[in-house]
């Protein structure tokens, strides 16, 4: 695997777009795709810069002829099947348009103010798969039931993942209905039906697949790069009480499929390649990956550099004027195997992955108590509760509560790159 710098990760390169030089999510460096509706207008594909959208649909005439019918789609699937090299050629003509002031007066058409747009999922997702590869919050909830032995025996051999609901994914910005479900008090010798009680987020971050692979065919982990067209972020909601009930012995269902939230933009893999860092060593005593998943470069160089952090706001703080909370802090660093590591293991039994599949790594929980993403591990279990500024108590989320999942890459002198927000608001259950 290998880590392609150009010109476009150059941080003395700017832009002639008002607001994009070293914009805190969106600069030059950075370059996004993903699929916006402009005031009066369809759905069309755009890159993020600053507080604009370009429309590509605009360029199309400039661009490489191999990516023209990609771009032109109301979907980034077709985009996401060309492979890293359209995806190179399409980014180095976008930065060198961008970073040109001749073309200032030309393009001035093609761009939208985000906040003026409505913004999309970036593909039509055929299905979504979430693994469990936060090794400290497999731990902190493994202990809630488990206190002497957290993780399962294979946890540290095998990628654990199960397969989600992939209709039920939104963009960032649409509410999330409370849902309701079976569940069962410990007291109680019967389960009961109604409006979830333990409402919570997962911190993660979402894997989009590139070029799949065909039925029968895995994908080895020298190539498993090949298949990721970049990150996003990813909110797994998640009915706790729901879950608790009915996981036992088939895992998640109910729980799940109600609602995720995704961050509209992919964060491409190009645009991350100055953020890649080695993956942590295992502890000692650890087994050693697999031989079908274990690769020295992707060791060297298959993790990321990005900070995530997760804010909470209720409809008493917001009325107040307030400013969220942040409720955790933590690296995605946390995760015990890589991306790669995710999608060969997922295709090694021969599972097709397909263009616009999407991968969600699970919740990514750092080590000390401020880095824990999830309200089950920050509440511990819902013994302990946040308190807000309010005074306002938090054990798991009511109606009216705000999530927002953030984040940044970072690494040495490049400039530092967004993901834009993944947020969302609980609204009440239906009576």
């Amino acid at each position: 695997m290998s880590v392609r710098l150009d010109e476009t990760h150059d941080p003395a390169r700017t832009s002639w777009v008002e607001g994009a030089n070293r914009h805190p999510q969106f600069p030059i460096q950075n370059l996004p795709f993903g699929i916006f509706s402009p005031p009066g207008h369809g759905p069309r594909a755009g890159v993020a810069i600053g507080d604009h959208v370009l429309d590509i649909k605009e360029i199309v005439e400039l661009l490489p002829p191999e990516v023209v019918d990609a771009v032109s789609q109301r979907s980034l699937n077709r985009l996401f099947a060309l492979g890293s090299e359209a995806r190179v050629a399409l980014r180095r003509k976008i930065s060198a348009i961008l970073s040109d002031p001749s073309w200032s007066e030309r393009l001035g058409h093609a761009l939208f103010r985000t906040a003026d747009c409505t913004l999309h999922l970036p593909s039509t997702i055929g299905d979504y798969t979430d693994f469990y590869v936060g090794i400290h919050h497999a731990e902190n909830v493994g202990r809630q039931f488990r206190p002497e032995n957290p993780l399962l025996p294979n946890y540290k051999w095998v990628p654990i993942g199960y397969h989600g609901r992939a209709s039920s994914i939104r963009p960032s910005g649409e509410p999330v209905r409370r849902p309701q479900g079976q569940s069962k008090a410990h007291d109680s010798d019967t389960p009961s039906f109604g409006p979830c009680q333990r409402l919570d987020y997962e911190l993660e971050m979402g894997i989009w697949v590139g070029p799949g692979n065909d039925l029968g065919q895995p994908i080895p982990i020298g190539e498993a790069h090949e298949h990721i067209v970049g990150l996003t972020l990813l909110n797994d909601w998640s009915a706790r009480d729901v879950q608790a009930w009915e996981y036992q012995p088939l895992g998640p269902f109910l729980s799940k499929s109600f609602h995720s939230t995704i961050s509209p933009w992919v964060v491409t893999m190009e645009a991350l390649a100055p953020f890649r860092t080695a993956q942590p060593p295992r502890p000692q005593g650890d087994p050693a990956p697999l031989p079908y998943l274990n690769d020295a470069a992707d060791q060297a160089s298959g993790a990321f550099s990005i900070e995530l952090e997760v804010l909470i706001s209720s409809e008493t703080m917001r009325k107040a004027g307030q400013p969220p909370l942040r409720l955790s802090r933590g690296p995605a660093t946390s995760m015990y195997w890589t991306v790669a590591q995710i999608v060969t293991h997922h295709a090694s039994n021969g599972c097709n992955l397909q263009p616009g599949d999407l991968l969600g790594t699970g919740t990514l929980s750092g080590p000390e108590l401020d880095q824990r993403g999830s309200l089950l591990e920050l509440s511990e279990g819902g013994k302990t509760p946040i308190i807000l500024p309010t005074g306002q108590e938090r054990r798991f989320l009511e109606d009216g509560d705000e999530l927002t999942i953030a984040a940044t890459a970072r690494a040495g002198d490049a400039i530092p790159i967004g993901f834009g927000p993944c947020t969302a608001r609980i609204l009440p259950a239906l009576p």
